[in-house]
């Protein structure tokens, strides 16, 4: 029997890409996002991913969620359950971006970030934990970083919603240890082609890497539950523990060097 991937924000970028590693791994994938008409700015929908990613094997189910609404969330869990009957991963990809100075952000975009970024992420795994409960099996991915203080100023909204979804990992792990349910955070070494990226002004390809090493630390994470679980991991230090030593191929551009994703380039996105 196929696993089960619930992927939220998958309609593009990171989210889409992780979906086709998967599924090219074998797994059945359900395409969780908002966007099911197409965007003015934004490139694709739950229909043109799940295009994509039925090409790369397995079966895929696009569904409507929007995580900021619990009956949204309840109904995509709903689907997915009745659909495949069971659920293996659920990757809390779906992210809101505010970076700026606390007295540059007003409670609406502050209400913003934590509802998508932490209450999200809370709300889609909840959904899911009775029947990884019940099935004494599962793993949650959340898209977030390892607790670092030095990012904080200048971003305090985005990182209170960040780290709360980092927490949420550290926490379940030991919570659902008695069911065989693991939980990791992600989070990239440098910074990432997406559309954010390119909206923030955070560089050019010359200092990107692509959304695949994200794909491929995600499938691994999932192959390797006994180094991961409980844990903050880095994208590439995670490759390197499973024996990953190519690099280069992640590369935007093969003749440049990507840069680290620190407070300095940041800060510098927001300027």
């Amino acid at each position: 029997m196929a696993k089960v991937a619930f992927i939220t924000g998958a309609s593009r970028g990171i989210g889409l890409s992780c979906a086709k590693r998967l599924a090219r791994a074998g797994w059945d994938i359900v395409i969780a996002a908002k966007t099911t008409d197409p965007h003015p700015k934004l490139p694709g929908t739950i229909y043109t991913a799940a295009e994509e990613v039925r090409a790369c094997g397995g079966t895929v189910l696009p569904v409507a969620c929007n995580v900021r609404d619990l009956e949204s969330v309840q109904a995509a869990a709903d689907a997915t359950l009745e659909k495949f009957g069971r659920i293996d991963a659920v990757i809390n990809n779906a992210g809101a971006l505010w970076w700026r100075n606390m007295d540059e952000t007003p409670m609406n975009r502050f209400d913003l970030v934590m509802d998508v970024n932490a209450r999200g992420a809370y709300a889609v795994t909840e959904a899911f934990l009775p029947t990884m409960k019940t099935q004494k099996s599962g793993h949650v991915i959340n898209m977030s970083p390892p607790i670092d203080i030095s990012v904080i100023p200048g971003h305090i909204a985005y990182m209170i919603s960040k780290f709360g979804m980092t927490m949420i990992c550290l926490g379940l792990a030991e919570e659902m240890k008695d069911y065989n349910i693991c939980a990791t955070a992600l989070w990239p070494e440098t910074v990432i082609e997406s559309a954010a990226t390119i909206n923030y002004g955070m560089g050019d390809p010359s200092i990107w890497r692509t959304a695949e090493i994200l794909a491929d630390a995600t499938f691994e994470i999932l192959q390797h539950p006994e180094l991961s679980n409980g844990k903050a991991v880095i994208d590439s230090e995670f490759l390197r523990s499973v024996g990953y030593t190519d690099f280069d191929q992640y590369k935007c551009r093969p003749d440049s060097e990507p840069m680290a994703l620190n407070s300095e380039l940041m800060s510098a996105a927001r300027s």
